[in-house]
């Protein structure tokens, strides 16, 4: 199959070097990440990948483009099926439907924190949960994939607890829980994530001296897959209704259970053999003590099951199958069913 796959993101998404205490220095949005992913993983089962993007990395080779993408700068008409991210490319889909080609757009996050109503969302969406997908009344998605050569598997866990989020959404993803927790239990806390400015890493790092937390702020490549392969449990007592939760599934693959709250897809995505979805302030407290019962390998036999790119990338070619399908059937209907 030849794919367009289409983004507005520099390309490749990250360079694997966190800026530290400093703010981001480049935009570092899963959705790109794992659309880079998903160019790879497709191009691995054999098809044929034209990436449009945007603009190259300042350091971008040429060599490090995997074999079977072709990165290009004006979209592949010829392609088979396009897929790009909700919410944009407007004018690139409807010049696509002119052709009559199917499309499908993946959505990362509940439109309703980008300001907009849920129910502009068509079928041609793909969810990146049952739970985000039900939350807009649809009923397609695909998990999230990460490649598990960028992590480190481990079963030997060093004494800490490891919360890792933007600092700027801090609160809702549940930072004074952990801090919170960890003051109450006296147990390690590493804080790893940044900020859009200095006033906030400032705040952060106030924040977690007073409970004796340490903050590592943004960490990625080999130092980030290290914290996680050492971590105790992986803390997301987030507060909001997720549409996935990327990290949880990065700590999965590093061997380290999950301690979630039960909001959005965090119960869909951690099930009991990998962590604890906790209800009450006394469950976060349970889990807690109960975390080190869990065993890596069943971690990482999950993340390897479920959240491996190339599945991603299966699963997505089934929904390409899907929409090209419903498009054909589509077209063959007479005019006046076509309302």
């Amino acid at each position: 199959m030849r794919v367009l796959l289409s983004s507005d993101h520099e390309y490749p998404s990250s360079n694997g070097h966190g800026s530290g205490l400093h703010p981001k220095a480049f935009p570092s949005g899963s959705g790109y990440i794992l659309h880079d992913l998903l160019a790879k993983g497709l191009a691995e089962l054999g098809h044929e990948v034209s990436y449009l993007v945007r603009q190259l990395r300042p350091n971008f080779s040429a060599n490090s483009v995997p074999d079977g993408i072709t990165v290009i700068f004006e979209p592949d008409f010829k392609a088979d099926v396009l897929h790009t991210i909700s919410g944009r490319d407007a004018a690139l889909i409807a010049e696509w439907e002119a052709l009559a080609k199917p499309w499908v757009a993946t959505c990362h996050m509940d439109e309703q924190t980008r300001g907009r109503e849920r129910g502009h969302s068509t079928h041609n969406w793909i969810f990146v949960s049952q739970t985000l997908a039900h939350l807009h009344g649809h009923d397609r998605y695909v998990w999230n994939g990460i490649d598990p050569a960028e992590y480190i598997y481990s079963e030997t866990k060093d004494d800490y607890f490891l919360f890792m989020s933007t600092m700027d959404w801090g609160t809702k993803k549940g930072l004074d829980i952990v801090l919170s927790t960890a003051k109450q239990l006296g147990f390690k806390l590493v804080i790893a994530g940044t900020g859009q400015s200095y006033e906030r890493i400032a705040q952060v790092q106030e924040m977690c001296r007073r409970v004796g937390a340490r903050y590592v702020g943004d960490v990625r490549g080999k130092e980030k897959a290290e914290l996680l392969a050492g971590a105790k449990g992986f803390l997301f007592p987030t507060k909001l209704d997720e549409a996935f939760g990327l990290g949880m599934v990065e700590a999965l693959m590093s061997g380290t259970p999950v301690i979630c709250s039960d909001r959005g897809a965090c119960p869909e995505i951690i099930t009991p053999e990998v962590g604890f979805v906790c209800h009450t302030d006394d469950d976060y407290l349970t889990a807690i003590d109960r975390v080190s019962d869990l065993d890596p390998r069943a971690c990482r036999d999950k993340a390897m099951r479920d959240y491996h790119y190339h599945t991603m990338a299966r699963n997505y070619v089934r929904q390409y199958e899907i929409e090209s399908a419903r498009l054909t059937r589509e077209l063959a209907l007479p005019a006046t069913q076509h309302s």
